[in-house]
């Protein structure tokens, strides 16, 4: 009986749902989550007392409105639960900063909907959204490798001497000087050493994909960076090219604008 009650009483105050959201189970939390309309008060309670269902239920329902804060916890707690990869990554509502940083946790088809949503924000929300993100950029992201100093100067001496082209690095992966390629492609692309150390030792071919569009680099370039890096997977050659159709597909707009996302990590270990 209480739970039609607590999906669609008109007269329930928001003070009425937050009571009974701390005081009651997660079968009527759930039910305050299904309300047509919830607000952000009640939103950060159901948040905050609700266990992973109830948070995925939230996050489906359009009607409720979640505060920076909720979303931010949300973010959280779908890091460490695949069942919330989709409810967070689908919400129309989610501040574009937290859902950029959704991506390197989500499968295949929720990283081609992050591009997508990428693709279509309007440049004045974009700016907001980089602002909003910058406070959240971690800084403590684990220690460099030993052989960082010494490829770092290789890397900017090739740099000065306008050597440091796409092709080099290919050359850098070929040989197993990884570190020096992860200098490279940090330089090439803009982003912090982390994120493209984390993108080549996850093998994360989609995002590489990302990084060479934004540079506008040739696809045979990216396809020979991503066979490089198979080379250890059967059918290493099939499957970057499935990658290439991907990289095809994916325009030059989108992969610029979810590389700024991915620059505040960069700007934030410079300020």
């Amino acid at each position: 009986v209480a739970h039609p009650v607590l999906r669609a009483s008109p007269v329930l105050t928001e003070a009425d749902l937050i009571h009974v959201i701390r005081s009651r189970g997660q079968g009527h939390i759930r039910a305050v989550s299904q309300r047509a309309s919830v607000s952000e008060a009640v939103s950060d309670a159901i948040v905050e007392r609700g266990d992973d269902e109830t948070l995925g239920v939230l996050l489906g329902n359009d009607g409720a409105q979640m505060s920076r804060a909720a979303c931010e916890a949300a973010v959280e707690r779908a890091r460490a639960n695949p069942a919330l990869h989709a409810p967070t990554v689908e919400r129309a509502s989610l501040p574009a900063d937290l859902l950029n940083e959704m991506y390197f946790e989500v499968e295949a088809r929720l990283r081609q909907r992050i591009l997508e949503q990428n693709a279509r924000m309007d440049p004045a929300l974009l700016e907001s959204a980089l602002a909003a993100g910058r406070t959240r950029v971690a800084t403590d992201d684990g220690a460099l490798p030993p052989d960082y100093a010494e490829s770092l100067a290789y890397v900017e001496e090739l740099n000065v001497a306008s050597q440091l082209t796409p092709p080099v690095l290919a050359r850098f992966l070929r040989s197993g000087s990884r570190t020096s390629f992860l200098i490279a492609l940090s330089q090439l692309a803009d982003i912090d050493f982390h994120t493209a150390r984390q993108i080549v030792e996850r093998r994360e071919l989609d995002a590489l994909a990302v990084v060479c569009k934004a540079a506008d680099l040739d696809r045979a370039l990216f396809l020979t960076y991503a066979v490089v890096l198979l080379n250890t997977d059967g059918d290493a050659m099939g499957k970057a090219r499935a990658y290439a159709g991907m990289y095809n597909d994916l325009t030059v707009e989108a992969a610029q604008r979810t590389l700024r996302f991915w620059r505040m990590r960069k700007a934030m270990h410079a300020a």
